[in-house]
Order: structure tokens, then sequence, then C-alpha cells
């Protein structure tokens, strides 16, 4: 009798799997984006320029909390899913339980970690006073709540690898209606300051990690957890699988602490403010695709370990075509409305502020020219488990491009900061088109079975 994966993973077609899996994976992370988005501008209309400026510079310091569960989550979700079309379940199911146990442990290091280090990690970027004391509170209300907090992602991937494609959705959507709402609640009601808008997504997420469990627990899911037996190898093997993502994180975060410390000496509160705006804008864009191609990859590693390769390439024909449309969708909009995007995160901007922001934005939307190609490389390395190229692709597009591309555009000033990001996009694509060249013998391989 066929599991409810191989029916939706191997029997279904391409088209109709796209539809079942990646739409609402891209709605789940659409939903996410909107959150953080609308958590921008929230920050930005009640508390002003200086609260924006400091979420923004704290951000990076954030994402760095959650960057050892992404790989653990990520790192682990595709060895469990190739294992499963190997209908080896209870490998699947040991490595499942010994992540969830290595993200909750990590969760509680990094956190005591970044909680101690917040001060020190604000004034080494230059920032002073009410800005300064705002960054280190962001930071440190996310530190608190990383033991929690942190599995949050890796349990959307698991729920995927299941089947619940509909209940993860469901659960990203509740999750970013009740952040908003609370931050909506303390910010614009209550009148708390930029610690709200740290502490509302923290709760929203602790409450979608407990709804998650509870088929975990029910025993309703291919996935149980097990005795865990942590073995080396499987801690290699997440290591590996994972390590694309974390480097993505690391080395992303990295670029960004140094081009908001340039910000800072260049333009001040008004340039790493404008920085922000354009995060935002793409927070929205780039998840969407994310969403789209990594709710396709337990499909492509489940059909990869069972040898079914001409499926593999078909569903990734979908992720490539559906990030295309995405990034120009994202460049048309972008390029129509530059100010009303502004808008949006800039309450009461000078016209200075705007006028750079708007030229930043014109400049930034030549991104979506390029990206999305190397973007659907990476995803498609990391769903096969190959995990060396999409690390390349990743570390390359996350700090090495950038960090040359700031050397070779100083001379621009902040024009040349703003160009960086569409100069990465095209030496990525470029990069990735290597790679697919090279990789053709094996993408190309008949079907085992």
């Amino acid at each position: 009798m066929s599991s409810k994966n191989e029916i939706l993973f191997v029997k279904t077609p391409p088209v109709k799997l796209f539809f079942t899996a990646a739409i609402p994976g891209a709605i789940s992370m659409l939903a996410s984006s909107l959150y953080q988005t609308i958590d921008g501008a929230l920050v930005g209309q009640f508390l002003g320029s200086t609260a924006f400026a400091a979420v923004n510079l704290a951000m990076p310091f954030v994402i760095i909390n959650f960057a050892l569960a992404d790989l653990i989550g990520v790192g682990s979700a595709v060895p469990i899913s190739i294992a499963l079309g190997r209908k080896e379940e209870k490998e699947a199911n040991n490595i499942f339980t010994c992540a969830c146990l290595m993200i909750v442990l990590t969760g509680i290091l990094i956190g005591a970690l970044l909680f101690a280090a917040a001060p020190l990690l604000i004034r080494l970027m230059g920032a002073e006073g009410e800005f300064a004391d705002q960054a280190v509170m962001y930071i440190r209300v996310y530190a608190l709540c990383s033991p929690i907090t942190t599995i949050v992602f890796a349990m959307d991937n698991f729920l995927r690898i299941c089947g619940i494609i509909r209940g993860s959705m469901a659960l990203n959507i509740l999750m970013s209606v009740v952040g908003a709402l609370l931050e909506f609640i303390l910010l614009g009601v209550v009148g708390v300051g930029v610690w709200g808008a740290a502490l509302s997504n923290c709760l929203a997420m602790m409450m979608s990690v407990l709804l998650a469990l509870i088929p975990f627990w029910r025993k309703k899911t291919q996935l149980r957890f097990c005795r865990p037996k942590l073995k080396l190898r499987i801690v290699r093997q997440i290591v590996a699988c994972g390590s694309p993502t974390f480097l993505n994180n690391i080395a992303g975060r990295i670029t960004s602490i140094l081009l908001n410390a340039i910000l800072v000496r260049l333009g001040g509160e008004t340039a790493v403010s404008v920085y922000g705006v354009l995060m935002y804008a793409d927070g929205i864009v780039q998840p969407i695709m994310y969403g789209a191609c990594d709710s396709l990859q337990p499909a492509v590693g489940y059909n990869w370990g069972a040898g079914r390769f001409s499926r593999v390439r078909a569903i990734e024909k979908c992720c490539f075509v559906t990030a295309f449309v995405i990034s120009a969708a994202a460049l048309v909009l972008m390029a129509l409305f530059p100010s009303q995007v502004a808008g949006l995160f800039m309450a009461n901007a000078t016209p200075e502020a705007m006028q750079m922001a708007i030229w930043a934005m014109r400049l930034f939307v030549f991104t979506y020219l390029t990206r999305w190609f190397a973007f659907a490389t990476q995803s498609y390395m990391m769903a096969i488990e190959k995990p060396l190229q999409a690390s390349l692709i990743s570390v390359s597009t996350a700090l090495v491009f950038p960090v040359l591309l700031i050397v070779i555009l100083w001379p621009l000033g902040l024009t040349g900061i703003w160009l960086n990001f569409a100069g990465t996009s095209l030496l990525a694509a470029i990069l990735a088109l290597i790679i697919m060249i090279k990789m053709r013998p094996q993408l190309h391989r008949a079907d085992l079975a």
C-alpha cells in the first residue's frame, strides 16, 4: 500500500505537485514576510526612525541566533527525505529525533552567548546612546526566547516532509497574524518600546512550535520521535547538508554587519534606514521564492533517493520557472512604485532621506534580473545532497562577491553600496551556470527504476 508521501511525491504529476506543495509553501513564506514588513512599518510608524534603525542594526545578530537551528533543521530534512525514499523509516525517525534535541541545545547555548555579548557587538558597530540601547534590547529578547523559538522553522520542514502541507501553511499564517496583532497592541495601544516588537514575534513563534508538535506527540505522522541514537555519522550528514543554509546565514549577516558599519559612517542613521527599507522590501520577495523551492525539496530528495531522476528534473523545472516569475514581478513593482515602498517604513522622512531611498531602490531592482537563477540552482543542489556546490553558491553570494564589490565600487560612495546587490546577483548567476554545466552528467542520469 502506498504511503501518503509516495502518493504525493512520486505519483502526483509535477505540475499538480507544484500547486499542491509549492503554492502553500510560497503562501506560508509570504505570510511570514508580510509580517516582517508590517513589523518594520509598525516600528517606523509608532517608535520613529531611531528605533527603526536600531532594529535594522540588530537584525543580523537576530538571524545569527537562528543560524545553527536552521543548519540542523535544513540539514536533517534532506537526509530524512532521502531515507524515506529508500524505505529506511527507522533511520529517518532517528535523524528527526536527534535533530530536534540538537536544535534545543544549540538554542540554549547561542542564546546565552548572544545575550551576554549584545552590548559589545553593538558598540563595535559604532552605535551610541539611545540608538545602541534599543538595538541591545531588541537582541536580548530574542536571545532569551531562543531555546523554544529556534526550532520553529525546522518544524515547518518536518511537517512538509510528512505531507502536512496545508497544516504547515496554516501555522505560518496564524503565527504571522498573531505576531502582527500582538505587536500592534504592544506598540500602538500599550505604548511599549522596541522590546515589544521582538517579544511579539517570539510569542507567536512559541505558539507555532507548540501547535506544530501536536501531530508528532499524537503519533499521527510518518515521522515519529524515538529513542535517539546520536552518531558522528548523523552529525556529519546533518552539518554537510545544512551547511549551505548555515553559511548563507552567517556569511550574509557578516556582510550585513559590514555594510551597516560602512553605512553608519557614510550616511548615519538615514543610510542605515534606507538599507533597512531595501532589506524589508526584499524580505517579501526572497521568502516567496524560498517557500516555493523549499517546499518541493522533500519531493526532490525523496525521488532522488528512489532513483527517479527524470521526475527530479521535472520538479526542478517548476522551481526555476517560479523563481523567474517572482523575480520579474518584484522588479516591475519596485521599479514603478519606489516612493510608495519606501514610505511604508520611513514615516515623516525628510525630502533628502526619501530621495536617497528612491535612488537606492531604483538601483537595487536590477538584482532581480539574475537572482532567480542562482537561487533555484542552490535549492536544487541542496535537495539532491550536493552541499559543496550549494555552499559555493551560498558563500559567494552572501559574502565573497559583496565584499569584492565593496572594494571595487568604493569610489562611488553610497551609490556603490546600492549597486552592490545587482552586481552580486549577476556574478552568482554566472557561477550557478558553471556549476549546472559541470553537474550535467549527474543531473541527466537515466532512472534506476
